[in-house]
């Protein structure tokens, strides 16, 4: 049997993101499962705001195409999300509504449905980024994604890491690498 194919991201664009430092430890779970993991960074797939007229007049711009096309090849993501002001960061929203579009014939959501994911946030806050996951379930919804109901927040982000990228807490730890191994044995089951 194939191994599951997982795309992994992060909705921070900061080079030093608590939130990509989380997603990393789930990739590795996801790894060690035996999943095979693409990482990417938003912030090298720099797109456009999302605007009709300029698909119509111009098609997709080539990150938001290769994006796209990277989504459709995936059967699970892991999304990371950080939390600005109670929501997803719109850098995060604006690949996801790149990612939904239709082109041509091919109706909206092609790429995006049927897949499944597993959210994760680390903040600075109290309460881990866990409203902007909130945010990110219903987008998901929206766009026919099955998020999975395990997530992990990650609380007080600016003491919760090593210098590494590690987290300090073991436990912790262990759930992160759980989502991303979880996500690999959920796939292997509906999938084969």
């Amino acid at each position: 049997m194939a191994a599951p194919k997982i795309l992994a991201f992060a909705g921070s664009l900061r080079t030093d993101s608590y939130n990509k430092k989380v997603l990393k430890i789930a990739v590795r779970g996801a790894r060690e499962a035996g999943g095979e993991v693409t990482e990417i960074d938003l912030r090298e797939l720099a797109m456009p705001i999302y605007d009709a007229d300029l698909q119509a007049s111009d098609g997709f711009p080539a990150n938001a195409k290769k994006f796209k096309e990277l989504f459709a090849a995936h059967a699970g993501l892991l999304i990371a999300s950080p939390e600005y002001n109670f929501g997803m960061s719109g850098a995060l929203k604006n690949a996801l509504d790149w990612a939904s579009r239709g082109e041509g014939k091919e109706p909206a959501y092609t790429a995006t449905q049927g897949k499944f994911a597993v959210m994760m946030s680390a903040s600075p806050g109290i309460y881990g980024g866990v409203r902007g996951l909130i945010q990110l379930r219903t987008v998901l919804a929206g766009m026919r994604i099955t998020a999975l109901a395990s997530q992990v927040a990650v609380t007080s982000a600016k003491e919760s890491f090593n210098a590494d990228g590690t987290l300090k807490s073991p436990e912790i730890t262990a759930e992160v690498v759980a989502l991303g191994a979880n996500l690999v044995k959920f796939l292997g089951k509906v999938t084969s």
